[in-house]
């Protein structure tokens, strides 16, 4: 069965919040897995330059015509990333997605994860959803639902450019 806002929800992600709207303070602290959808309707419309925020000197903005071949037409699923406890412990999900907007809105990031997220016409409209899970968990878990989108659409989301593989 392909990932979908459906499937999320009956798989246990909450939240599902646009980018413009969420309240950061009712993210969970907790480690997790976050997805980022398109709205129903949402048609891509690629900017020349991203917002987001310069990474190790290096501009996070891709061409068009490769942005519109990372572009999955029939996917809810934009971008499906993880959020770990950090070497501190004191990460999470409410800290990985503030940084993750803090991104869109030109900070340097830590690293540029979902970057191509940046690079749409209002990314506000767009819906982010969690789910809190064991950090032990995390990249099995990740793992599980990158292999489930590629099996269903035969690519990655569009704004994961790599496959999380879980670790032994």
């Amino acid at each position: 069965m392909p990932l979908t806002r459906t499937t999320l929800k009956e798989g246990g992600f909450s939240g599902f919040r646009t980018l413009g709207s969420v309240e950061i303070m009712r993210i969970p602290q907790g480690t997790g897995l976050f997805a980022v959808l398109r709205p129903d309707g949402f048609e891509p419309r690629f900017l020349k330059k991203s917002a987001a925020g310069i990474f190790k000197k290096k501009d996070p903005s891709l061409p068009e015509p490769a942005l519109a071949a990372e572009w999955v037409d029939s996917a809810d699923i934009l971008y499906l990333g993880k959020a770990g406890p950090g070497s501190k412990g004191n990460r999470g999900l409410r800290r990985q997605i503030q940084e993750f907007l803090d991104f869109g809105k030109g900070k340097p990031p830590g690293h540029w994860d979902g970057r191509l997220v940046w690079q749409l016409a209002n990314p506000e409209a767009l819906v982010i959803a969690w789910k809190e899970l064991p950090a032990a968990e995390l990249n099995t878990s990740e793992a599980r639902y990158h292999q489930e989108f590629v099996e269903a659409y035969g690519r990655l989301p569009f704004a994961n450019l790599v496959q999380a593989r879980a670790r032994n």
